[in-house]
């Protein structure tokens, strides 16, 4: 079995072809995983944020901000989320290095009255002498939950097939639903009347994607749509959004019902901005494609977030700006990125902790049950 820690993968890489993907590896998750091994009741795992109904987004987010509240005022989260952890032990696959995914997934864990262990690729016998199942079986048989930044989507789907606690998918390939979390927070922070009446008179708020077609946006898109957010999106034409990634953010987007939609915009930046209320863009060269950078910024020409670029476009007044990071100048103008009446990359960046704490206590500590307050007891749909 290939290994999860290839130093050939690369996590922000934009999949040509993730329809095709996704129907190869889709059977991994239903597929028997060989005989040896315990059983038990399966877990629900964080793999994309399709996994969530609107109502558990919502309850997701509410939960982050919830979190936040308490910690910025310097208080103990509230009993029981800080002891929900409490003598567990957290296993955290990374197979490159991290800043705000690794600080804030440990940090979460720690505030959750756990311990976070870290287990890089020269860590264990993963893809040595182990294969991903046996790997799975005896990680999950010492801790609480996998949280794994490894690579391929197919890998994590393999890991999760066989792991007998929750995995959390903290990027693939294909997906990265903690970051997706992290901006649905930002964008409630910043645009609290959306959140508040997303089916009022004022109409949706429209998300403008500037950029790649990647794993960030797969799950932004399809958030922002269970959020009743409009999406935008212009990519350069070697680069264009996955047809079926396209369907589902679409679908979601039908059934939120209040008139947002999920476009992709044939004339580029310009015809993207129009409207927006937030302009996202993310990294265009992602480990392991520097040998790609003369060709990629050619052909990004055209798509450098500016003040120009939201003006020539007709992008709101108010408009504010997202990015993941890390950031390039090439991506990003520094008048808009250091714009402290604009930018909210650091907010953004410190609301990683809060989803974060938010799926470890839903998928862990409540094990899968994510309600709004005041509903316990089941899964909401």
């Amino acid at each position: 079995m290939a290994s999860i820690f290839t130093l050939s993968l690369r996590l922000r890489t934009t999949t040509r072809t993730p329809s095709t993907l996704l129907k190869m590896t889709r059977s991994l998750s239903t597929t028997a995983a060989p005989p040896s091994g315990p059983t038990t009741t399966e877990p629900r795992h964080f793999l994309s944020i399709s996994d969530l109904s609107q109502t558990e987004l919502a309850a997701l987010v509410k939960r982050a901000g919830d979190a936040k509240a308490m910690i910025k005022s310097r208080k103990q989260l509230a009993i029981p989320l800080k002891n929900g952890l409490a003598r567990q032990t957290v296993a955290m696959l990374f197979n490159k290095r991290s800043t705000r995914t690794r600080i804030s997934t440990e940090g979460a864990v720690v505030h959750l009255g756990g311990h976070p262990m870290f287990l890089g690729k020269n860590d264990i016998q993963l893809g040595v002498n182990e294969s991903t199942h046996d790997t799975a079986v005896v990680l999950s048989s010492m801790t609480s939950c996998l949280v794994a930044r490894i690579g391929q989507h197919s890998d994590i789907l393999s890991l999760s097939a066989s792991s007998t606690v929750p995995v959390i998918n903290a990027l693939s390939g294909l997906h990265h639903p903690l970051q997706a979390v992290t901006d649905i927070l930002t964008i409630k922070e910043a645009f609290p009347s959306h959140f508040a009446q997303p089916h009022g008179p004022q109409g949706p708020l429209k998300l403008s994607w500037i950029g790649d077609a990647n794993n960030v946006l797969y799950d932004l898109m399809t958030a922002c749509a269970k959020s009743g957010i409009t999406v935008s999106i212009a990519t350069p034409e070697a680069y264009p959004v996955d047809l079926y990634m396209l369907k589902v953010a679409r679908r979601a987007a039908e059934e939120f019902g209040n008139g947002s939609v999920v476009e992709v915009c044939n004339g580029g930046p310009e015809e993207a901005v129009k409207g927006a209320d937030v302009l996202v863009t993310d990294t265009w060269i992602s480990m392991g494609q520097e040998s790609e950078k003369a060709l990629k910024l050619k052909q990004f020409s055209g798509y450098q977030i500016t003040h120009s670029l939201a003006a020539r476009g007709g992008a709101k007044p108010h408009w504010k700006f997202m990015h993941c990071l890390p950031r390039k100048p090439e991506e990003v103008s520094d008048e808009v990125f250091y714009d402290n009446e604009r930018s909210l990359v650091w907010t953004e960046a410190e609301n990683r902790l809060y989803a974060a704490i938010a799926a470890l206590e839903g998928f862990v500590v409540m094990e899968g049950k994510i309600c709004p307050e005041g509903v316990t007891g089941k899964v909401c749909e």
